[in-house]
């Protein structure tokens, strides 16, 4: 364990749910986990006791990726955790593809709706049906990479051939959907949970409190040990995200500190002040070192080694690049850097 994950509590310790099992953390709230083929290899989805129109069962939030075993997973937890009871809904906290792949497939399992903000749905939705590459892959994904310095032929053709990356772990997007905004407030199984809308790491992410039972389901905007990925991708090359995901954070400093957080990735913790003000330090940090970096032209690509200092494979290199392209479109709208497209079509970044 790290320093800043000492400044955190986990109150389960190391415990956690077996494949196919789930663990209860508060009442009506159970925990479990499905695989990931990432080196992030995992995802925590969540099982709420739910009653709708006079209907007991089960609300869903989250639903891993769209393989066949994470089928069969599920396929277990419907025989020997839900109590005899049905899934009324499926509630996705935003359109990546480990939060949404199974949605369609769990909606007509089950016969309910599906709850996402507007943004992720169209999002999903128009990715799901072009088969789009979703950022990782395709020409316009090559073509955006390259201009910011990933120039290597073999890692170029290798994201060229993910350009099916999306439409295959997201097959199919629910026809329809119940919008959630910020603000929204659902009652799930008697106990009001409020929705808070987040930015910078997916379109609009939703994260979900239960002042109740203090417990905050907190998607991918607040993760224990490891740093919400915000990234520029080309299908929004000049966006300034990581501003958007700093305030969206601050928007979770009115809750209580001794908040439960369920999270994504990671074991559940308390700590969630603690934890935002982490996340402040670590970019104030990382946005000091790229502008330093940067009294000499930088490419994204030449400030990825700065910011992580681990091997990467190629996944994880798309997602270091987008990363270190939202810290230089920090500093660049802020007026701290300049931004050239060179001779060679690469776009370098110049202190001012």
């Amino acid at each position: 364990m790290n320093p800043l994950e000492q400044q955190l509590q986990y109150p389960v310790g190391d415990a956690m749910p077996e494949p196919g099992n789930s663990m209860e953390l508060a009442p009506g709230v159970r925990w479990l986990r499905m695989p990931l083929p990432f080196a992030l290899d995992h995802i925590n989805l969540w099982l709420l006791r739910d009653r709708i129109d006079g209907r007991e069962g089960w609300t869903i939030v989250d639903c891993g990726i769209s393989r066949d075993e994470v089928k069969v997973l599920w396929e277990q937890i419907f025989k020997s955790q839900l109590e005899g009871l049905p899934v009324l809904r499926v509630v996705v906290t935003h359109m990546h593809p480990d939060h949404i792949g199974l949605a369609h497939w769990l909606c007509e399992r089950w016969n309910c709706a599906m709850h996402i903000s507007m943004t992720d749905y169209m999002a999903s939705r128009l990715w799901s049906t072009l088969n789009n590459g979703g950022a990782s892959g395709g020409e316009s994904a090559v073509r955006h990479f390259a201009s910011h310095g990933l120039t290597d032929p073999g890692d170029q053709e290798k994201i060229r051939g993910r350009s099916s990356y999306y439409g295959d772990l997201v097959p199919s997007v629910p026809g329809s959907f119940v919008r959630v905004m910020n603000g929204s407030r659902l009652e799930i199984g008697g106990h009001l949970w409020e929705a808070i809308a987040g930015y910078g790491h997916a379109p609009e992410h939703m994260s979900f409190f239960c002042a109740e039972l203090g417990v905050l389901i907190s998607g991918d905007m607040v993760l224990p040990r490891i740093s919400t990925n915000i990234s520029v991708f080309d299908f929004e090359p000049m966006a300034n995200p990581l501003p958007l995901y700093l305030n969206s954070l601050d928007a979770f400093k009115h809750l209580p500190a001794d908040t439960l957080v369920l999270p994504s990735h990671g074991r559940p913790f308390r700590g969630l002040h603690e934890r935002i003000g982490q996340q402040h330090d670590h970019h104030a940090d990382r946005l000091a070192e790229v502008l330093e970096a940067c009294a000499t032209p930088h490419c994204a690509a030449d400030i990825v080694p700065i910011l992580f200092k681990r091997k990467l494979d190629l996944h994880q290199m798309t997602f270091a690049l987008g990363e270190s392209l939202a810290h230089l479109h920090a500093l660049y709208y802020e007026g701290k850097l300049s931004r050239r497209i060179c001779d060679d079509g690469i776009i370098r970044f110049t202190r001012t």
